[in-house]
């Protein structure tokens, strides 16, 4: 077994590695003989995300790209809440506590920071981006083409382990069939998932090692200690920093407030209603409300899934503000950091229930970024 220190001392001091913990994403690294696919979940604040980063980082120091699905719709690593994505990672992380933001390989909108409204649609979401990994990235069917390895997959679940949480996770274990289950585990024992193969109900489809792991924190009496997050904050700051891509790198944007007068004064891009469709994902608004219903909301700006794809899920470019909307003149305005080469394909608007930070909101002592529907201000507008 390779000890702590053999693996990446530095990033061990960085986020408070444990020993256990390195030792366990060391023999992840070095046991399998076939790129693992490593299923990571446990309840939360027991450090999935931590060890899901650390791992990754270790990973690299072997494979060239390691694949990344992040399932965990309130809290993601690399994108903004509300979204699943897929991400193929090619370069070491710098920092463990605060992953910057990515282009996912694929993205999908689920509009919520929990999967309780429309578990089905979780699913969905999340079995269309498994599979989309294991058919570019795991299985190789040219022998011809050495060039053409395969990666492994890290695959990082949220928190909710209880109730209906348990089933999607038990749902998501069968459907995957992992070669590695890694089970994160704190003091609190009634908080835990059930210890061994818990969602085995039959013959499995491949050999899968199972890792317990005790929780990153302990106290002098080698008991867990939760380490409370501000859900609502870290959700928030990873929206504004979404939204700080709309401008230039050595743009000097350091606060939410010097962000939210910057966004109120970005000339936003154009849409034409004709040219987009609205679905709303987890409510039914009356057809006569639909554009009202926009406004000042933030939408996923999707893509219409091909024909072929089964369940048809659209997938999705990137985010964007509705600031305002002209139902007399048929235009939308939006705010987004989605380049325009991009936009030319979105023909969708996807609705759900990613709420705009209050910071940004409150702009004192100028025009309002976020428009009541038929009123205009003056405002020069990028064409797409």
């Amino acid at each position: 077994m390779v000890g702590a220190s053999e693996s990446s001392p530095h990033l061990h001091r960085e986020a408070n590695i444990p020993p256990w913990w390195a030792e366990a994403a060391d023999d992840i690294a070095r046991a399998a003989s076939q790129p693992p696919v490593v299923f990571i979940c446990g309840p939360k604040n027991s450090g999935k995300s931590t060890f899901s980063r650390f791992l990754l980082s270790t990973l690299l120091r072997r494979y060239k790209r390691v694949g990344y699905l992040d399932t965990d719709v309130g809290q993601p690593e690399f994108s903004p809440p509300g979204c699943l994505s897929l991400h193929m990672v090619d370069e070491i992380i710098p920092g463990l506590t605060n992953p910057r933001l990515r282009t996912p390989e694929r993205c999908f909108f689920f509009g919520d920071i929990s999967s309780k409204r429309d578990p089905e649609a979780y699913l969905n979401c999340t079995f269309n981006l498994y599979d989309h990994f294991i058919e570019g990235h795991y299985i190789c069917n040219e022998p011809d083409s050495p060039e053409k390895t395969t990666s492994p997959l890290i695959i990082n679940t949220p928190g909710w382990v209880k109730g209906t949480g348990y089933d999607i996770l038990v749902e998501m274990l069968r459907y995957m069939s992992p070669t590695l289950v890694v089970q994160i585990r704190i003091s609190i024992e009634n908080k835990n998932l059930p210890t061994g193969m818990f969602w085995v109900n039959g013959e499995e489809k491949r050999p899968v090692d199972l890792i317990d792991i005790s929780s990153a924190h302990q106290d002098s009496l080698n008991r867990s200690l939760l380490i409370q997050k501000d859900a609502r904050g870290m959700r928030d700051q990873r929206l504004l920093e979404y939204f700080k891509q709309c401008f230039p790198n050595d743009m000097n944007i350091t606060t939410n407030k010097e962000l939210a007068y910057a966004l109120a004064s970005l000339p936003p891009y154009v849409i034409p209603l004709s040219k987009v469709k609205v679905m709303h994902l987890h409510c039914q608004v009356p057809r006569s409300e639909i554009w009202h219903s926009l406004n000042a909301t933030i939408v996923g700006l999707a893509v219409s899934s091909d024909e072929s794809m089964r369940p048809s899920i659209p997938c999705c470019v990137g985010l964007g503000i509705v600031r305002g909307i002209d139902v007399n003149k048929g235009l939308l305005y939006v705010i987004t950091p989605v380049p325009c080469c991009s936009l030319q394909t979105v023909d969708l608007l996807l609705q759900g229930f990613i709420e705009i930070p209050t910071s940004i909101l409150q702009v004192r002592g100028c025009v309002s970024p976020y428009m009541s529907t038929n009123v205009l201000h003056k405002i020069s507008d990028k064409d797409l």
